[in-house]
């Protein structure tokens, strides 16, 4: 091909061949570009911006970045947008991920110290600890936690001990207890929490433990005044049938009268046990003696929700969030910094393996012996759990399908599910190929009116409980359940957390491929909670080979929670795990990675402590603290995720 002509109108980016080739050979970021913006343009335009802005000044501490051997601030920017090389970008990238680390760290362990410097009610046990001058209504009794343990008809776990006591030195002090509990499905946490409500109202003050649904309020409720019923009084005097102190169940479902009579229990400051749905989060919810708040699962209440109970009491009341949701230890303290964090992974004595079976619907023969086993327990006294994803063919797929970030109802309900046709591990900005269609959901009326006609069903009776049924029908259907009277209960998701029949042995979820693990895991902790052997059953229509059919192994092949928040992770992200998408780009968290950046994170977090220690107020490092107060004015929700 002949040179084109020489012409003075020719104009060329380099002098010569060999500054062309080091200018189209240098790595060229890419941007979220749109027709009426080049990448190209955004490039330049950075560029100049950088030169017009100069030496911009650095945040990290002079001695933190030499240790490290970061680039400077400025340097790091110019090595992002305008590196020479790829080695110069990876460590401007670098520089700037353990900035991130650093800043947050920082802010996280302010945090925390802050708390301490807030007022709470003391909780000694057995006389230790700081005295309380304005002892409630009630006399103390500073026995009552340690008298409720010695009534437990079974030993505590070496976890459950550990974890008590640590709680129990945490409320004695004079300002709030900031603490998370995570444990494994059936690990015992109610125990432990109750413990520490008694230990609250043994002090003369009140406690509240928040349910997510009014379901599992109500079981709570009756699981405390049961074992309650048990605690001797402080005098050893026979009990009377009653308590040592009152439960009070506070729901958005009760009825007038017996909701303003929990309400004015709580407000009288008396000494007591409070179970309450979100009711608890009411204005008209007032408990000016309130020394410990238990959030059971924490992820299910929004921020907000959370901290309104700090203000109502006459001080800060301690804080004990519980989660049965797995969250990998390195997750824990990146997104709980501000918090102590305990662990209960050893099961109590006599829970026996829960062995978990993947179905193919379309293997009749399977499936019928699947029937045949669950009637064969029935017969032998048990119960069996179906559950679905959706209510009936009326229900929007808005407020029926599986999920893992579904929102609770303000009423103490849970809603069963959102987004019935997508996969909760699918790219949310329905990024990359079109997904083929898949069958739709299976419900509740469908599969109860199915199985019933099934041979091996016959004369058994069934029940059926969603979110949608009324309080009463809730009650009446659970207590058929426990009973017997129905041994078979066709629900969905909204039995997931917390309810405990222990006659239980059998679990069957249908659509199982179109859940995601941990829910998958939490479902089938309803099961083997009365020492019976247990089986769950995932019944899945997930294509040979799909990333569905992965995850329903990983769920059969372990019962380690940590094993499966793991996995988890891989499948979806760190952000849809811990219940907020607090990941990339839907956080304030733009190139730190929670899990992969673990062992940053603690070295960054360790520098943090020792600058704080040497400098609480970072008055030596004035740009520090003004990222520092950046990143929590837009970040409130990432430090209070308790």
């Amino acid at each position: 091909i002949p040179a084109a002509p020489a012409s003075a109108a020719l104009s060329f980016d380099a002098a010569t061949t060999g500054a062309a080739l080091a200018r189209v050979c240098r790595p060229r970021p890419v941007y979220h570009a749109s027709s009426r913006i080049s990448s190209e343009h955004i490039h330049e335009t950075i560029l100049s911006l950088l030169d017009e802005a100069g030496d911009l000044p650095d945040i990290l501490p002079e001695e933190v970045r030499e240790a490290r051997h970061l680039l400077h601030r400025a340097d790091a920017f110019r090595a992002v947008h305008d590196p020479g090389a790829v080695e110069v970008f990876r460590h401007g990238i670098a520089t700037l991920r353990y900035e991130e680390a650093f800043v947050a760290q920082t802010a996280l362990l302010r945090s925390r110290h802050d708390a301490t410097k807030a007022e709470a009610w003391p909780c000694p046990v057995d006389g230790a600890g700081p005295a309380d001058a304005t002892a409630g209504p009630a006399a103390p009794d500073p026995t009552l936690r340690d008298r409720f343990i010695a009534s437990l008809p079974f030993d505590l776990t070496g976890g459950q001990r550990e974890v008590i006591d640590a709680i129990g030195a945490d409320m004695a002090r004079d300002y709030p207890m900031q603490r998370l509990l995570q444990g494994e499905v059936g690990s015992g946490k109610t125990v432990v929490a109750l413990a520490a409500m008694l230990q609250a109202v043994g002090a003369g003050h009140q406690a509240v433990l928040v349910a997510p649904t009014q379901v599992l309020a109500e079981q709570h409720a009756a699981t405390i005044a049961g074992m309650l019923a048990k605690v001797p009084p402080r005098d050893g005097a026979a009990a009377d049938g009653g308590t040592v102190v009152p439960v009070v169940l506070l729901t958005g479902g009760m009825k007038l009268a017996a909701r303003r009579k929990a309400m004015a229990v709580a407000a009288s400051g008396e000494p007591c046990v409070i179970v309450a749905t979100h009711a608890a989060f009411s204005k008209t919810f007032q408990a000016p003696r309130l020394a410990l708040v238990v959030i059971d699962e924490q992820h299910r209440f929004g921020v907000e929700q959370r901290e309104s109970l700090r203000t109502r009491g006459e001080k800060a009341p301690h804080l004990l969030v519980m989660t049965a949701t797995p969250i990998p230890r390195t997750a824990a303290m990146t997104w709980f910094g501000d918090l102590d964090i305990s662990w209960l992974t050893e099961l109590p004595g006599g829970r026996k393996p829960i062995r978990t079976v993947v179905v193919r619907e379309e293997d009749g023969g399977t499936m019928g012996r699947m029937f045949a086993h669950i009637r064969a327990r029935i017969d032998a006294g048990e119960r069996a759990y179906i559950v679905c994803a959706r209510i009936d063919d009326t229900t929007d797929a808005d407020d029926a399908g599986p999920s893992e970030t579904r929102s609770a109802r303000s009423d103490g309900g849970a809603t069963d599910g959102a987004a019935a046709d997508l996969d909760p591990y699918a790219d949310p900005e329905g990024a990359g190929e079109e997904a083929a269609p898949r069958p739709p959901l299976h419900t509740v009326a469908q599969i109860a009116e199915r199985l019933q006609r099934l041979p091996q069903f016959q004369g058994v009776r069934f029940a059926t409980l969603t979110g949608r049924d009324k309080d009463e029908v809730k009650q009446q259907v659970m207590a058929g359940f426990a009973s017997g009277e129905t041994p078979v209960l066709v629900a969905t998701t909204v039995i997931e957390v917390g309810v405990d029949v222990p006659q239980a042995s059998c679990i069957v979820i249908f659509d199982a491929d179109r859940y995601g693990l941990s829910q998958l895991h939490q479902l089938r902790g309803r099961v083997g909670r009365g020492g019976t052997n247990s089986w769950a059953f995932l019944v899945s229509r997930a294509e040979s080979g799909s990333p569905a059919e992965q995850r329903l192994e990983v769920i059969r092949g372990t019962l380690d929670g940590a094993e499966i928040a793991q996995a988890d992770l891989e499948f979806r992200g760190a952000g849809d795990v811990l219940g907020d998408a607090q990941s990339g780009g839907k956080s304030g968290l733009k190139l730190l990675r929670v899990v992969k950046d673990a062992d940053l994170i603690a070295d960054a977090r360790r520098r943090a402590g020792e600058l704080l220690e040497r400098d609480p107020d970072l008055a030596g490092e004035v740009e520090l603290a003004g990222a520092v107060l950046d990143f929590t004015r837009g970040n409130e929700t990432f430090l209070t995720s308790s």
